[in-house]
């Protein structure tokens, strides 16, 4: 501070020498931000996708850097974090079913069916034999039954509101009081079913097994003259699917009272597996989210490497590279839930997503959560710019929940801060590789969360508020919207909601954080899919019930959107 008085001459000297170290050092910010990402979006981590050995590269990696930058481990196992990801229902290997038929001259057919082409189970179905006898148009009691799909579609064919799904759920229900030992539901009708097996519909489990079997088969094994009946000899087996994800968390202990959490995602697509993809072609290929989320994560390397020199020690850094955010925030969720620090602790969070494609006309990145505290004007409107450089276009946003991480913070009631330089053609798409990105833009990045941080330590612990919240989705699949935040961790029957946005469709009718939302208007909601497709069967100012439950009651009420 002192230098400010000295002689113009020295003044410039200095000036000079305060340049060539900012250049020297933005030069290796750049280098390794690059490396990271050259790394991390290389085709042999094949996309990243959450519990593959791609994705266990991409962490052994990061946890060397940390190590590398002299962080200590944070995690349950050194700097590992594991975690389960629960991807719904599958058929075990042990499902499989015979289909014979017994001929008037004597002869009997008899074939072996491939599963998830000529039959499947439904996700609720018991797990059981399938085994006997079942004619079409017959239903014996004590015996398997089939059910004809195109008699029901006929029925409803006006009824724009039909929800076939739904009522194969309600009739399956009440079948083995019936008589039924079984259900096998065929369409020989030329109306569509779209009917698939969907591991993600969460219904609770039915008394019977449940499967359909493709029409085809029926038509394979049948004679024109002949009468269907049909033998069946077969087992459902389904449980859950589950894989595994792990953040990795590196820890500067500065022996101080209160934490920053740095954050940033590191998984990615994969080839596309779990419908996230915006790819169009039908072959495989790798999506190596160089933008998404490389970038943050190389930013979030460098940045433990810099606090880890830096002479600040009013506030410890942990530092997290979260898994499982594609699929819906899982490593946040579980690190705020089972926190290997006190989250009381915990005075702000920053999390950078896609930060890697600055425009270099317009220097625009946006920065979410400037409404979670007001520290925050002072410090991000900010300039922060050297005399070599320009000073960034900050676009604000003030929700303090978005798609991203740091909503798992907010929830927490945490400042938060989410930088992110905008979506692009590449996004969710193989084409998002390390030759696109912006890398003298990611080091301006990096630099203003650090001037921010820095600016931060002298502002004490700080004060947290609620802010309005925005919709975690990224296309716009639906004109309407119930105004409530998903947990899309939950694994039971409905949809939980995580937060509830003031003012808007769910509040109004009453719903609270917590509350699992399981039916609007006649449509059951049994996963995050089926309530997404319901909510694009409604437009703004309609008015149906819903059905949702709070801890073991159920209630009723009705909701306008």
């Amino acid at each position: 501070m002192k230098s400010r008085f000295y002689l113009p001459l020295l003044f410039t000297t200095l000036s000079g020498c305060t340049i060539f170290k900012s250049s020297t050092s933005s030069n290796k910010l750049e280098s390794g931000l690059r490396e990271h990402v050259s790394f991390l979006a290389d085709d042999k981590l094949e996309g990243r996708r959450t519990g593959t050995a791609g994705e266990k590269l991409a962490m052994s990696y990061i946890a060397q850097q940390f190590q590398k930058n002299g962080l200590e481990s944070k995690g349950a196992d050194q700097y590992y974090q594991p975690f389960l990801v629960n991807e719904g229902i599958e058929m075990k290997e042990g499902t499989t079913l015979t289909i014979s038929k017994s001929f008037s001259e004597g002869t009997v057919v008899t074939k072996k069916l491939i599963i998830n082409k000529d039959f499947f189970a439904f996700p609720y179905s018991a797990s059981g034999p399938v085994t006997g006898t079942a004619t079409t148009g017959l239903h014996e009691i004590g015996s398997p039954r089939l059910v004809d799909i195109n008699e029901v579609l006929e029925d409803n064919s006006n009824n724009p509101h039909f929800d076939l799904a739904g009522y194969i759920y309600e009739y399956s229900k009440t079948a083995k009081s019936k008589g039924a030992t079984s259900l096998i539901w065929y369409n020989p009708g030329k109306k569509e079913d779209k009917l698939v097996f969907n591991g993600k519909d969460k219904s609770p489990t039915v008394d019977i097994p449940v499967l359909y079997l493709s029409n085809a088969i029926l038509n394979e094994i049948t004679k024109e003259d002949e009468v269907g009946a049909f033998s069946f000899d077969g087992t459902v087996q389904l449980g859950e699917k589950m894989r595994s994800g792990s953040n990795v968390i590196g820890w500067i202990d500065n022996k101080a009272a209160t934490t920053v959490i740095i954050g940033a995602h590191f998984d990615h697509l994969g080839y596309g597996e779990d419908g996230n993809s915006r790819y169009e072609k039908k072959e495989a290929a790798i999506h190596n989210g160089a933008d998404d989320n490389a970038s943050g994560t190389a930013a979030l390397i460098e940045l433990s490497r810099m606090l880890k020199q830096s002479a600040a020690k009013t506030n410890n850094y942990l530092f997290i590279a979260f898994s499982g955010e594609e699929l819906g925030l899982y490593g946040s969720k579980h690190f705020t839930d089972h926190p290997t620090i006190e989250l009381s602790t915990v005075n702000y969070m920053i999390n950078m997503d896609m930060v890697g494609r600055m425009n270099d006309s317009t220097r625009s990145v946006t920065i979410g959560g400037f409404g979670t505290s007001p520290t925050w004007a002072s410090l991000i409107n900010k300039p922060l710019a050297t005399k070599n450089q320009k000073n960034l276009t900050i676009k604000i946003d003030s929700s303090g929940a978005g798609p991203s991480d740091h909503t798992s913070f907010y929830r927490k009631n945490i400042p938060v801060l989410f930088y992110f330089t905008g979506l692009h053609t590449d996004y969710h798409k193989p084409s998002d590789d390390a030759d696109k990105i912006n890398y003298k833009g990611m080091v301006q990045i990096v630099k203003h969360v650090s001037g921010v941080v820095k600016g931060a330590n002298e502002k004490g612990r700080l004060l947290f508020l609620k802010t309005r919240e925005t919709q975690t989705t990224t296309t716009a699949r639906f004109s309407v919207s119930m105004g409530i935040m998903p947990d899309y961790t939950y694994s039971g029957n409905g949809v939980r909601a995580d937060g509830v946005t003031e003012g808007r469709a769910a509040q109004k009718a009453g719903l609270k954080a917590g509350d699992i939302v399981l039916q609007i208007g006649d449509y059951r909601i049994s996963s995050m899919e089926s309530y997404m497709q319901t909510l694009g069967r409604f437009k703004k100012g309609d008015k149906t019930k819903l059905i949702y439950q709070r801890g073991a009651e159920q209630f009723t009420v009705e909701i306008q959107f």
